[in-house]
This record gives C-alpha cells, structure tokens and sequence, in this order.
C-alpha cells in the first residue's frame, strides 16, 4: 500500500491558505481516484483507492500542521509492513508558486509538519512532493505568509498547478520516485 498524507490544517479559515496546499490536493485527487472508502481514523480523514493495480490510502491529517507526525505515525503503526511507500505532499516557499517539485528522503527545511514527521518517524524514509508558494513578500514572517489566503491571481491559476500535481501523484503511483523526479523536476 502506498501512503499519500497532504498536509494541511483543519477548518474552513484555512482551506485556501498556502499551508493548505497538501489537503488541497488530497481533495483533488479523491475526485480523481476510484474511492472505495472514505472514514475518519488516524486523527485524520482517510481515503482509501485503487489506482492501477496498486492500493492507496489518503490521508489529510486532521491534528494540525504541527502534530502530522501523529497521524502519520498512527497509520504506520496500524498497517506495519503493509505500507511500502511513503509521499508526503506539503507547501514550500522556498519554490516559486506554479512550481512542484519531488525529493527523496531528506530533512524538514524548518517546515513545522515535516519537523513533526521526522521527530515522531524516526528511520522511516519517505518521498515528498513539494508545492512551491513562494516566498513572503518583503519582511514578512514566513508563518503568517503561509496561513494566508492564496492571493487572487493565485487561486485563478491553483487548479492548473494542481492539475499538474494530480498527474504527477499519479506518476508516482505506478511508477517511482526516481521517474517522477526525473520528469517534473
């Protein structure tokens, strides 16, 4: 089974934030994946689809950004070796927006999610998909960048880079990091 969890926090206040990019696009690829199931578990909301010949479960962490590594590590626990493939899809500033970009293992770059997964999943490797937002304007705390709103000529463009990013998951899916780096990068 491959683990998809896009990061995120719950609520509608931050369902159009930057921070949100990850749930975006677990929201996105639910209306684009055969879903058998879909129940809350792991702290989180879960999804599970069959997509080529390969089991998925989709995860939008529900414990906010900076205790993902709950849900991930919940999860992991549950379906021990079921589990052979790790993405974790999450926001970056420090790639421009319109830019995805896959990486293979790694450390967290100070992003609080992915602080909270490596701290909680010590020795678990994992692949990430990174969605670029771009960086704060000016002096701007990145923090308070990313739990704001898409701008409005951002969202006109968002379903197009998640389009993309859709596609790409589903590279992934059938085929491996390797190849999906190799292509979007």
């Amino acid at each position: 089974m491959i683990l998809i969890a896009g990061l995120g926090n719950p609520g509608k206040e931050y369902s159009l934030t930057r921070h949100n990019a990850g749930f975006i696009l677990i929201d996105r690829l639910l209306d684009n994946l055969n879903i058998k199931e879909r129940k809350r578990k792991f702290k989180s909301k879960i999804a599970f689809a069959d997509f080529e010949g390969k089991s998925v479960l989709l995860m939008q962490p529900l414990t906010f950004m900076n205790e993902s590594g709950i849900a991930i590590l919940q999860a992991r626990k549950f379906y021990k070796d079921e589990i052979n493939k790790i993405l974790i899809i999450h926001d970056d500033i420090d790639l421009d927006f319109k830019t995805i970009r896959f990486k293979k293992n790694g450390g967290s770059a100070g992003h609080k999610g992915l602080i909270s997964i490596l701290n909680l999943n010590a020795n678990v490797e994992f692949d990430r998909l990174r969605i670029g937002v771009g960086r704060p304007p000016g002096i701007k705390a990145a923090a308070n960048y990313v739990l704001k709103n898409f701008n409005k000529q951002q969202q006109e463009e968002l379903d197009s880079i998640m389009q993309l990013a859709v596609e790409a998951v589903k590279d992934y899916i059938i085929f491996d990091i390797e190849y999906c780096m190799n292509k979007y990068n």
